[in-house]
Formats: C-alpha cells, sequence, structure tokens
C-alpha cells in the first residue's frame, strides 16, 4: 500500500508545479448525474468524450467511470484513453482529484484534500459526497504513489500556482463560510504553504459573476507561463463581471509574484451572457438538495477555464462571435502550443468547464 504521510509537502521538499510545465498525463471523471447534466448526462458525454480525444493527441489520459457507466464510457472513449472503474458524485476530477506534487529527485506525490462539494451543508452544490472525497485517495494508489491528507477544505480550482513559490486564489471562494469557518485567512494561507510548497498566495478578491463555486480563480485568471497571467475581461461597463476584472487586474498589475517579479496581465474577452435555454433546464432532474437549473439563468462563461497539456492547450468554445477573438490571442499567447477548440456549452450547463473536469499529473522520473 503507498505511504500516507504524517509530514507535508513543504518538509518533505515536494512542490506542485505549473500546469504549463511536462506532464506524465491526464486524469478525468465520467458524467452521469441527471440532476446536473441534462438528458441522463447524454449530450455532456459526447463533451467529454471530445475533451477526451482533444487531450489523448498530447499526452496519456485516464477516465474514471462509476461501475455502472465503464461499459457505456468504455465503447464511447477512443482506445488509446485508459478506463477505470473510479467511483464517485460527480464528474468534477479538477476539484476533487488530487493535487500532484514533486520532489527534485522525481518523485510524485499526491495531495488529497478535504472535498465537501464547494460547501457542504452550509453553501455546497450536493449531498452526498464522500464517493468523491475517496477519488484522490483511489488516484494516489492507482499510480502506486504516496499521499498527504491535507487538513483543509479545498478544491483544485480554487488555486493556481508558478511553480515558483506562487499561489493564486480568491477570497469569495477560500473564506466563504461552508469550507473551513474555523480557519483565519492566515491559517489557510499556512496550508496552502505547506502543501503546494509556495512562499506568496495572493488573495483576488472575488471570481466570476454567478459562479457556483463561490468564485474559482480557474474560471478567472491563469498563469501561462511565470509572471504571465490570463485574466477573463469585457468592456462592458454595465455587465456585472466588469468590476470584478477590474478589480482583479488592479490587484494583479499592482502585485508581484514570489520571485519580486511584476505581472504581464493579458485580458480574454469573455463570450455574450450565456444563458440556459428553456429546453436546457427542462432536461435536468429536478432533486431536493441539489442546485437547480432555471431556464434565463447566467452561466458563468470564461475562456480562461482552458487546460494546458503537453504542447497543446484545451480551449472551450461557446458558439459566440468571440471565441475565435480568444483562440487568436492565446495562440499568439502560447506560441509552443496547439491550441485545440472543443465545444463546451454542455459542460458549462453543469457548472464548469473543461479546466474544472480535467487534472494535470506532472511527470516524474
Amino acid at each position: 500500500m503507498p505511504t500516507t504521510f504524517e509530514s507535508t509537502p513543504r518538509q518533505d521538499g515536494f512542490r506542485m508545479p505549473g500546469e504549463f510545465e511536462r506532464h506524465a498525463g491526464t486524469w478525468m471523471l465520467w458524467p452521469q448525474r441527471p440532476d446536473n447534466w441534462r438528458l441522463g448526462g447524454k449530450p455532456v458525454q459526447k463533451a467529454f468524450v471530445e475533451v477526451a480525444s482533444a487531450i489523448a493527441q498530447f499526452e496519456p489520459l485516464t477516465m474514471g467511470a462509476n461501475p455502472d457507466q465503464y461499459a457505456n464510457a468504455r465503447q464511447m472513449l477512443p482506445p488509446e484513453v485508459r478506463v477505470v472503474e473510479l467511483s464517485n458524485n460527480d464528474a468534477w476530477m479538477r476539484d476533487c482529484g488530487p493535487t500532484f506534487v514533486v520532489d527534485a529527485q522525481g518523485e510524485v506525490r499526491a495531495v488529497d484534500w478535504v472535498f465537501n462539494a464547494w460547501g457542504g451543508l452550509v453553501n455546497g452544490l450536493y449531498f452526498p459526497w464522500h464517493l468523491d472525497d475517496q477519488v484522490a485517495q483511489k488516484a494516489a494508489e492507482i499510480e502506486r504513489c504516496g499521499r498527504y491528507r491535507a487538513p483543509l477544505v479545498l478544491e483544485g480550482g480554487s488555486i493556481h500556482v508558478d511553480g515558483q513559490g506562487t499561489c493564486l486564489t480568491t477570497t469569495e471562494c477560500l473564506l466563504s463560510p461552508g469550507r473551513n469557518p474555523d480557519l483565519s485567512q492566515a491559517q489557510i494561507e499556512s496550508y496552502l504553504q505547506e502543501y503546494l510548497n509556495v512562499e506568496k498566495v495572493l488573495w483576488i478578491p472575488h471570481g466570476v459573476f454567478n459562479d457556483e463555486t463561490s468564485g474559482h480563480v480557474d474560471n478567472l485568471v491563469c498563469f501561462l507561463r511565470p509572471g504571465v497571467l490570463a485574466l477573463t475581461w469585457t468592456d462592458d461597463r454595465r455587465d456585472p463581471q466588469f468590476e470584478r476584472s477590474a478589480e482583479a487586474y488592479d490587484f494583479l498589475m499592482s502585485a508581484a509574484d514570489a520571485r519580486g517579479r511584476r505581472f504581464e496581465v493579458h485580458k480574454i474577452h469573455q463570450p455574450a451572457p450565456v444563458l440556459i435555454a428553456p429546453h436546457e433546464s427542462e432536461g435536468v432532474d429536478a432533486v431536493d438538495g441539489t442546485l437547480p437549473r432555471q431556464p434565463g439563468d447566467r452561466m458563468a462563461a470564461s475562456y480562461i477555464n482552458f487546460y494546458l497539456c503537453n504542447a497543446g492547450a484545451i480551449v472551450p468554445q461557446f458558439g459566440d462571435p468571440q471565441d475565435a477573438a480568444a483562440q487568436q490571442t492565446l495562440g499568439v499567447l502560447l506560441p509552443e502550443r496547439k491550441l485545440v477548440g472543443v465545444p463546451a456549452r454542455e459542460i458549462l450547463l453543469g457548472g464548469g468547464n473543461i479546466h474544472c473536469i480535467t487534472q494535470q499529473q506532472p511527470a516524474g522520473r
């Protein structure tokens, strides 16, 4: 059995690499939950196949599936995708999966955060979540890598690191009442420093408007490389996102990273507001304890929720005129990568996007 360490990654010389660093592969989970995905998850399963197929061009991909969906996932996915039985409550591998850390010798270990469905019984999105909370441990077992069980409720989408000592997060998310109400901001920051091995945590005030994760940073801003950021943006001052993006821009432009560098911040204009259509709402099962999908509700659409894989970038597309502009801008900013656009509205209907359904495993020895 792989070791569960009582120490911390920082004490043992392990760090979380930046997403732009080399990967051993990517992890995903297969969607099926009918009270989150419309029509029993059938449309979004096709979207997950497109995302998985795109990533598999660049690096190995593992798809975890519940036992009752294993055969379906195996049949729908291309043969180069590894499919394993991995019980789960829903398909957000970024948030319930492990955060992998590495040391200078190339050993890889997993950080297993406490997962409570984005806020537990206070402001969480579903119950129960016990299967999701076991996903990180099971992935570590499959990979035969050691594990740290962090004493902190945290989702992978709430953090971004540059691999050189800097972490980005949002106050809106990590200080929300359903996550760690007994911990102060300073205590949470100390845990981030210990389990990610970072020196500096930058607390951006708010995430994207109407983001049901309480403002995950991965929908707002991300590292393209150390010192270089992409930020979701709108020029429409009447849009409630304008104030949030402007606030984040001002904060980041006045900040420095752990090495003292000032940030280069590139604005990526968001699509026009994406609203849930009546037929989309009607296709979702209404169940007590889960977030309803009402017609006309605005979804937190952002091009920043893309995924960097080896020599590639998988970018969400919304059927919006801004799709091409976002793809073009990111192509200029990421000249070393091949950009692949994937239609992502079906994923967005579930409350997240491409980055939210993926988790990178960094390359080790």
